[in-house]
């Protein structure tokens, strides 16, 4: 199992017992409830997509797409019963639990949710950034892009949804903990 994953889970554990706010991972109950809001959440950040178009409000889209990914993995947290306070953890998680085979999910989803620390690698997490804090309205690479972001947004509300919704039962592998 992957050190760092481990790190996030001892480091949030460690948080708690002194009563501080973890950023990390924390073993909590499983809630299928939780995970469902969650991906009603996601489905109304593309509805804001589609108002923030029709808006010429294009700034506000990449900050959509993103969260729309990151409520999809904040409900398969919560089918394992795993809380997060730490985006690079979440990808950590999802990233090690599809190696050890216990869920199916989209590794370019896994990849748009991680930071990277390289400057040269891009993912949704930086263009939510340099949208949010840039200058621009109109941004003309989100237009070129729009209809296959939001396919793969969908993409991972449908995936999500299939983990959530299984009878499979989730646990945290006790070699990570």
């Amino acid at each position: 199992m992957n050190k760092e994953l481990k790190e996030c889970f001892k480091l949030a554990k460690e948080e708690e017992q002194k009563g501080r706010k973890h950023k990390g991972l924390l073993v909590t109950e499983p809630s299928k409830e939780k995970a469902k809001e969650y991906l009603d959440r996601a489905r109304d950040s593309l509805r804001f997509c589609d108002i923030f178009k029709k808006m010429g409000a294009d700034y506000k889209i990449p900050e959509e797409w993103y969260y729309a990914l990151y409520y999809c993995a904040l409900a398969i947290l919560c089918r394992f019963g795993v809380e997060t306070r730490s985006q690079r953890c979440t990808a950590l998680f999802l990233k090690s639990m599809k190696e050890e085979g216990l869920i199916d999910y989209d590794d370019q989803i896994i990849e748009n949710i991680t930071v990277h620390k390289e400057k040269e690698k891009k993912t949704a997490v930086d263009e939510r950034e340099e949208a949010r804090y840039g200058s621009k309205i109109k941004i003309e690479s989100i237009e070129d892009r729009y209809d296959e972001t939001m396919d793969m947004c969908r993409k991972a509300i449908t995936q999500a949804e299939q983990i959530v919704f299984s009878n499979k039962e989730f646990k945290v592998p006790k070699e990570i903990l």
